[in-house]
């Protein structure tokens, strides 16, 4: 059998995992700066939790988990016979894995309203599953780091998000560009158009025109029963970046203005702070996730075509499909594999990361073997990540796997040191080597 992995997937070697931490760790460490307390949610939900929560398209890109046992069994004879998969779906399928963290989170707060204290902040950081279609930056596994502050109305949350993103990506070395829009301005913009119950259907669309430019989105909204004029309203709309001016041209709608009102006032919260990164308001940024009902974030990298690397939002009752009512939340969520793809390219990471074990001990017979095996434990309560070489191999063939496995430093024993109790430690960095006893080679490894 030739050994393969699904599409969308991907295995990871130990320098990968190292840099991935690096990155989660950057993250957390701030989440936790701003008081944000870690959960974990099981990889498969049921499929009543996850459906109608991410739109018609998101929903076709669940994947779906075949119950128990002999599943045809109880399958609909009527479905199975007319080949129709989605009338079937319901009879084979009781799961999905998870397609993001946030309607997981919804539905955690809702089963834990009585274990928890409101406003509730939480992080996550877990593989989600997307039958996407794969390619550059997108996968069908992947991880997201979410932050979401549930219970409380206050857009002072929305400010804390933008001082976080930029204080990540600052870290992380990564210029990028932080985008501001409300779906309230939306809503108005779509009130203004003559097609107030038709939100969802504009959202999914402008959604697209990123990625599929201007052309495409205005054949998509023809074909949706949009008229020219209103697609050329629309774009005069989404031309708009400064506050005044969107004030202005939504000051007959009342959820608009109240749109611009909200960004408005996040903006207050952040002056006289300075970002490391640009922040500007894009009327055109929709996020067509339909659980999405204030403030709505993106984050794209300046120096790489890679897609957002952050997204997320207010929604003020995502929690009421789960029977806990008039309960607002807003929560960014971080795209680590596009962040560490860009990271890679522009060789962003530590050198320090793929050293992680400080020293190898070498032993040149069975003797100084046993004796390199008893050091490396001293070292390893002192808090020194080292390893021996598992035989007493030739010298040569012990430095060339230290070498291969990047160590920073040998420590060779053989008859002679076992009698001095002083020991030839190598940098194999510099090429120097010294005669250390045992403190003295602690004290060297510890530094």
């Amino acid at each position: 059998m030739k050994p393969g992995i699904p599409k969308g997937t991907r295995d990871f070697t130990p320098t990968q995992v190292y840099r991935r931490q690096y990155i989660l760790q950057i993250i957390q460490s701030i989440f936790e700066k701003y008081g944000y307390q870690p959960i974990e949610t099981p990889a498969m939900e049921k499929l009543e939790t996850l459906t109608g929560k991410y739109g018609d398209e998101g929903d076709q890109l669940i994947f779906k988990v075949l119950n128990n046992g002999d599943y045809l069994r109880k399958a609909d004879p009527e479905a199975l016979s007319e080949k129709d998969s989605q009338k079937l779906i319901p009879s084979i399928a009781r799961r999905g894995l998870r397609y993001d963290l946030t309607v997981p989170f919804a539905r955690f707060v809702t089963m834990h309203q009585h274990e928890l204290q409101f406003p509730f902040k939480r992080y996550q950081m877990q593989p989600v599953w997307r039958a996407d279609r794969p390619q550059k930056g997108r996968y069908q596994e992947f991880y997201q780091c979410d932050a979401d502050a549930i219970g409380t109305d206050s857009l002072i949350c929305e400010a804390e998000y933008i001082r976080i993103i930029d204080q990540v990506f600052d870290q992380l070395g990564i210029k990028v560009s932080i985008f501001l829009n409300n779906r309230k301005v939306l809503a108005g913009i779509a009130e203004l158009l003559g097609a107030p119950d038709r939100l969802a259907e504009l959202t999914v669309t402008i959604d697209k025109l990123d990625k599929i430019g201007r052309e495409a989105v205005d054949i998509d909204l023809l074909n949706k029963g949009f008229d020219n004029d209103q697609i050329s309203k629309l774009h005069d709309f989404l031309d708009l970046e400064e506050l005044s001016e969107l004030s202005r041209a939504l000051a007959t709608s009342i959820i608009g203005s109240t749109g611009v009102s909200e960004l408005s006032e996040v903006l207050s919260y952040l002056e006289g702070m300075e970002l490391n990164n640009h922040l500007r308001i894009k009327t055109s940024l929709a996020r067509g996730l339909n659980y999405y009902t204030g403030c709505i974030f993106e984050v794209t990298a300046h120096a790489h075509e890679m897609g957002s690397l952050l997204g997320g939002g207010r929604y003020d009752d995502l929690t009421g499909v789960f029977g806990l009512k008039g309960v607002s939340g807003v929560g960014i969520s971080f795209g680590v594999e596009r962040i560490y793809d860009i990271c890679e390219a522009a060789n962003l990471f530590p050198d320090v990361l793929d050293k992680r074990i400080k020293a190898l001990f070498l032993g040149l017979d069975k003797e100084s073997h046993r004796a390199a095996f008893a050091l490396a434990e001293r070292c390893r309560i002192a808090g020194i990540a080292c390893d021996v070489y598992p035989d007493p191999a030739k010298l040569r063939k012990q430095m060339k796997f230290a070498n291969q496995i990047g160590v920073r430093y040998t420590i060779v024993l053989g008859s002679e040191e076992l009698q001095s109790r002083r020991y030839t430690c190598k940098d194999m960095d510099s090429g120097d080597q010294e005669l250390l006893d045992l403190d003295q080679l602690i004290q060297k490894l510890a530094r």
